[in-house]
């Protein structure tokens, strides 16, 4: 291969300045992991700091006193980030967001929001949240500033009003998890690119669509994003809006119904469709079943929420949810409905009843493993009970992401970034002192997904799980490996452990393992996190992935329901109408809860096939080990589809 680079010297070059792979490129054009499958859609995973200004700024009033309004402007430049980033905040937190494109291309957009806070306070609210984006212009492209909506919320309404500008705090700290695994996919990516390269190959972008590492034509990527320019200099909006892509669309659109200024006053509703959590708590549940009831109540069905999931269907713990009853509750973590482990098979006949009772016409299931398997349950109760003939759709929410058929579940991005704050506490906890090695066991039952994910994002040594076995004969590798690293200039150490990745070599065995054979070398530590992987606020991620997860689950009921109607009543008697909804590569999709019962290990409660687990080998690459990397599975160049107005799609 040096060979090879050598006589290509000139043509490598070249291809290393032009395949892009700067992370504010990356950025721009990566799609989100929780979005639809576009390849000019973007992700925005590092929200954290503007996240935490506002539930400082939520939280500054005292309760007894009337609230006043924080105005909070983002630093960017205006960009697809920019806005991105105000959608993604502005979909869980506040009453107005102000991007070019967005709220602010409204006919007399100051009357709007004017009219808007004043609805809002006649509710009972006593604090609103403003997101003004940094470049936000009307429609008439007059800059729109967070200073003069300060003034006129002060002039025409009189509230006590204050201006945030987060400015460079958003560009500071340290990456979240998600970025240190985007960054290393894109890295080991973009080498590959450069390998694979041919004088003839186009520069490309190296970007993540989905689930998935896409490479882009740099000039198509050059090509949209004057076409956006153009777009906004021309005022024609609602094309800029569109050229950014799918997901991004999908964001708005989302926020929009969820920014619903007038909730609908139930009438006893369309339909009747209710709302549960099932299993162990993840953070993010709540975002969903916020989204899940509000986007019922906008399509005008009636929604009920369980307490305690299938426990409390059972005993009929079920009421009415409104639109304030939900209110609050997108950056709460746990579970505010109540989750419990009980499965259905044992409560058919008194669930069957309730459904009946309370006129339940459509079940939404928020829950990890357990929700899965109520699921199947419930379709072979069917056959015994026709009251469970209703269409249900599972949305996975676990810390383990066990749940097949979905590559990611509600909770686990929030967990993985515990464990990485975590890991580097730890780490830092040692420094200035002799060599040191921690071991740390992680949660995730008999799924690796968290020890591999965050060994990967904090820099472990080594990641034990129960998907890859391994032998005395290997731990004495890493044991030896280790301690050649610690004679040079290493001095920290980092091996994950996952919880039950084998039943002999426990954490303790591998902590007295590692303890002798590093005498002279390196002391040990062990660290067993436990629950504290369950607490916690959810992170952006998980609160916007919820947030789209709950909308879209909803709107399939809505369908399904419609579809199922038959001589007066609801009756769902097939495959699909029992589903699993769930981010497939590049894409959210509904899949039988009964086809995905081939692709599933019930004994070890986690999938057959699990995609990270072919991100192994970087783990062990960046760890020093000499071993062979798969590029059998690595992207191929793509085309950016999309549509011109009077054009057909590129």
């Amino acid at each position: 291969m040096s060979q090879e680079i050598a006589m290509h010297k000139d043509e490598f070059q070249l291809k290393f300045f032009m395949c892009v792979i700067q992370s504010r490129q990356v950025v721009r054009t990566a799609q989100s992991t929780a979005g639809e499958a576009s390849t000019s859609n973007m992700i925005i995973p590092k929200l954290q700091p503007k996240t935490d200004s506002l539930k400082r700024l939520g939280t500054v009033d005292d309760p007894n006193t009337v609230g006043h309004i924080p105005i909070l402007e983002t630093e960017w430049i205006m960009t697809h980030e920019e806005h991105h980033a105000a959608k993604t905040l502005g979909i869980g937190k506040a009453i107005a967001v102000l991007t070019s494109g967005g709220d602010a291309q409204d006919d007399d957009w100051e009357e709007h929001l004017c009219r808007r806070l004043s609805e809002t306070r006649t509710r009972g609210s006593r604090l609103n949240i403003i997101i003004v984006a940094e470049g936000a212009i009307d429609k008439n492209g007059k800059p729109i500033t967070s200073e003069d909506i300060k003034n006129l919320v002060v002039k025409r309404l009189g509230y006590d009003t204050r201006v945030t500008v987060l400015g460079h705090v958003q560009r500071g700290g340290t990456p979240s998890a998600f970025d240190r695994i985007l960054g290393s996919r894109m890295g080991v990516e973009a080498v590959m690119a450069l390998l694979e390269g041919t004088p003839d190959t186009p520069a490309c972008v190296v970007s993540l669509s989905g689930n998935q590492a896409v490479r882009l034509p740099l000039m198509e990527c050059v090509q949209v994003t004057k076409d956006v320019t153009k777009a906004m200099d021309e005022k024609r909006f609602d094309e800029a809006m569109k050229l950014r892509g799918r997901s991004f669309m999908n964001n708005w659109e989302v926020y929009k119904l969820l920014a619903h200024v007038r909730p609908p006053v139930s009438k006893g509703g369309l339909h009747t469709v209710a709302v549960m959590n099932v299993g162990a708590p993840a953070a993010g549940m709540n975002a969903a079943v916020r989204s899940t009831v509000r986007i019922g109540l906008i399509q005008g069905n009636r929604v009920l929420v369980v307490h305690d999931g299938f426990e409390g269907l059972a005993k009929g713990q079920i009421e009415e949810a409104g639109w304030s009853y939900v209110g609050g509750w997108t950056g709460q973590g746990g579970s505010k409905l109540g989750t419990k482990r009980t499965l259905p098979k044992k409560n058919l006949e008194q669930i069957s009843a309730n459904i009946t009772k309370f006129n339940i016409q459509g079940l939404v299931i928020i829950g990890g493993f357990e929700a899965y398997t109520g699921g199947l349950e419930l379709m072979e109760g069917r056959k015994l009970f026709d009251e469970l003939c209703i269409p249900f759709v599972v949305i996975p929410a676990t810390v383990s992401n066990n749940v097949p058929g979905s590559d990611f579940s509600i909770g686990a991005d929030t967990a993985l970034n515990t464990i990485c704050t975590t890991c580097d506490r730890i780490k830092q906890s040692a420094a200035g002192t002799k060599r040191r090695v921690f071991i740390i066991e992680t949660m995730g039952g008999y799924c690796g997904y968290l020890a591999t994910m965050a060994g990967l994002a904090a820099g472990a040594d080594a990641a034990y799980i129960f998907e890859e076995p391994f032998t005395i004969r290997d731990l004495q590798a890493n044991v030896e490996h280790l301690v050649q690293k610690m004679k040079t200039t290493v001095k920290r150490g980092l091996v994950l452990r996952n919880e039950k990745c084998n039943e002999n070599y426990t954490t303790d065995f591998i902590f007295n393992l590692y303890s002798e054979e590093g005498k002279g070398i390196f002391d040990s530590r062990k660290n067993v996190l436990g629950h504290m992987q369950q607490g916690g606020s959810p992170t952006p991620f998980d609160r916007n992935f919820a947030t789209k997860m709950g909308a879209k689950a909803m709107n399939w009921m809505s369908g399904k329901i419609k579809e199922s109607y038959r001589n007066g009543r609801i009756f769902a008697n097939s495959p699909d109408s029992g589903c699993v909804l769930g981010m497939r590569k590049r894409a959210l999709v509904f899949q039988p809860v009964t086809e995905l019962k081939d692709q599933t290990d019930f004994e070890h409660r986690i999938p057959k096939e699990q995609w990270w687990l072919k991100l192994r080998p970087i783990l062990k690459i960046l760890a020093k080990y000499e071993i062979d990397l798969d590029t059998s599975d690595h992207a191929h160049l793509e085309h950016i589809s999309r549509k011109r107005s009077g054009e057909a799609a590129v």
